[in-house]
């Protein structure tokens, strides 16, 4: 593709620390922000797609912290590196399942998304940028291979010297043949929801009294939650929190779990709680679904959606198949099972997902994290799913707990805990990993604080797609009577590190189906500490936090 032929080569060492992973490259704002950083990355990117000529892609962010840059600075590398259209959201936002959609509806050849999703924002927090391809879903594993291998060899970047664009006014406009088309970004998202969801069901469930709580943590959902639960269905304005999306979040953590959003939770403690409730992450991928007293686990979210499929009008042609990430609970397996469609288990990562939808073996999916998706994009989408559980209510016309229990008393309760380890100091995390990896072939069968361990071994994920192979996905263990650990270590932060525990125990028994989760696997999480000698290793002798 020929280059623009007013762009300016600028000289630059390579950055060797570039590696992107599943979520993109993610840094501390200070660290993304310092001279030539981004460019060398977006240079490297550039020479590794081989986009036709005259290629369109889609640009826009969550509005955290130097989003505003950023997105001139892809504009201006675009134009250097003969991109011929750009669209990108007003004011640089789009969330995340709003850029797959858009590029999947205009066609484009991919599209950078500037987020790092639930991590902090601000001047001190983090900066996250990912290059989603023309089916709209993360890039595979062999382009971002490509891409860190390009970044270690360049001598440096390409990138035009023009004006800023003007990215607050919607419509299109021409410079130098390169067009930049600036859209509403939540008119097409909409459109897309509408094809979806039987909105005047949801309206009239409003109507007729029930009210909806929505916790935007000043991300980039807020507008969308406006738009589309205030303005098209009804909702109080008043129950649409932070929805206004800020740089640093107002300085919020905007991760949609118990205990960043424990003002949602505290309100569906009271008597007057909200039929349902719901939060979003910082762009809009993740969810969290309350109501009064009542928390739903993500993995039983997809189970129960996948079980009420015939609530949503997006799925009135049928599921092919879902898929669920291995730490997930099996809860979604047990209904997929009953229905006799396949389900995946795929590793952690979005993008493991995509090759499963672009070839239509399944059309709902999900993770622990608060992700949820179908084969409308290929991100997961934290409002979708609000949509999907408020067909659900108005459909049943039942409450969220009463769905809940009856889904229990038919296919068991999976009680399900993700435990997490704040380590300073990285290479404790990585210690505790391998001192696990090293004893798994030897585990079976043998005791540890009294159970017998059945099944051991490091998750190894091939591909049925493409064939490709994915080792070292996590450690599993199966206790005796089917309780199961999972040990990994997270891939999202920016600092230390996160060694993630999860907890999975399935009951059957009906007067143990409301049983306090906490309660239930406080023993199996004493198990799993011992089991990987955590707190002799990390000196934690109790998790950061429990979700």
């Amino acid at each position: 593709m020929p280059l623009a032929s007013d762009a300016r080569f600028v000289p630059c060492k390579a950055f060797t620390d570039q590696k992107m992973g599943t979520a993109g490259l993610r840094k501390k704002v200070r660290v993304l922000a310092q001279p030539h950083y981004l460019e060398m990355f977006l240079q490297a990117v550039f020479e590794s797609l081989r986009l036709p000529k005259g290629a369109t892609l889609v640009v826009g962010g969550d509005g955290r912290f130097h989003n505003d840059v950023a997105v001139q600075v892809i504009l201006r590398m675009a134009m250097a590196a003969g991109v011929r259209h750009v669209i990108a959201g007003r004011g640089g936002l789009l969330s995340t399942p709003a850029a797959s959609c858009l590029i999947r509806e205009r066609r484009a050849d991919g599209g950078f998304l500037l987020t790092a999703s639930h991590n902090p924002g601000g001047p001190d927090g983090d900066f996250g940028i990912k290059f989603n391809t023309a089916s709209g879903g993360q890039a595979p594993a062999q382009l971002t291979d490509a891409i860190y291998s390009a970044s270690c060899r360049l001598i440096g970047y390409r990138i035009c010297d023009t004006a800023p664009f003007d990215l607050q006014r919607i419509g299109t406009s021409d410079r130098d043949g390169f067009t930049i088309e600036v859209v509403d970004p939540v008119a097409a998202y909409e459109q897309t929801m509408q094809q979806l969801f039987d909105f005047d069901l949801l309206r009239n469930w409003l109507r007729n009294g029930h009210r909806i709580a929505f916790e935007a943590m000043h991300g980039v959902t807020g507008p969308y939650a406006q738009r589309i639960l205030v303005d098209s269905l009804g909702a109080s304005a008043g129950d649409i929190w932070h929805a206004d999306p800020r740089p640093d979040f107002g300085g919020l953590h905007p991760d949609p779990n118990p205990v960043d959003a424990h003002a949602l939770v505290d309100l569906c403690t009271a008597a007057d709680a909200p039929d349902l409730a719901a939060a979003s992450d910082g762009d809009g991928d993740r969810n969290m679904i309350l109501a009064h007293r009542f928390l739903l686990s993500p993995g039983d979210s997809i189970a129960m959606i996948l079980a009420n499929a015939d609530c949503v009008p997006g799925f009135r042609n049928g599921i092919s198949g879902v898929a669920r990430s291995m730490p997930t609970s099996r809860a979604l397996d047990a209904v997929a099972a009953a229905l006799g469609i396949s389900c995946y288990e795929t590793p952690t990562g979005w993008r493991y997902f995509c090759n499963l939808l672009e070839s239509g073996r399944i059309d709902l999916c999900g993770e622990e994290s608060f992700g949820t998706g179908s084969s409308h994009a290929r991100e997961k989408d934290g409002l979708w799913a609000v949509l999907c559980w408020m067909s659900v209510l108005a459909k049943r016309n039942e409450s969220l707990p009463a769905i809940a229990t009856a889904h229990w008393r038919r296919y068991g309760r999976h009680y399900y805990q993700r435990h997490d380890y704040e380590i300073d100091d990285a290479a404790a995390g990585e210690a505790v990993v391998a001192g696990l990896r090293d004893r798994v072939p030897a585990m079976p069968g043998t005791r540890c604080g009294g159970a017998q361990i059945a099944q051991a071994d490091d998750f190894h994920y091939r591909d049925p797609v493409d064939g490709s192979e994915s080792a070292r996905q996590g450690i599993r263990v199966i206790i005796d009577g089917g309780r199961r650990i999972v040990y990994r270590l997270s891939g999202t932060g920016t600092t230390g590190a996160t060694l993630r525990v999860y907890l999975e125990q399935h009951e059957m028994r009906p007067e143990r189906l409301n049983d306090d989760p906490d309660r239930v696997l406080a023993p199996l999480g004493t198990l799993a500490r011992e089991t990987a000698d955590i707190e002799r290793v990390t000196g934690l002798g109790a998790p950061s936090t429990r979700i």
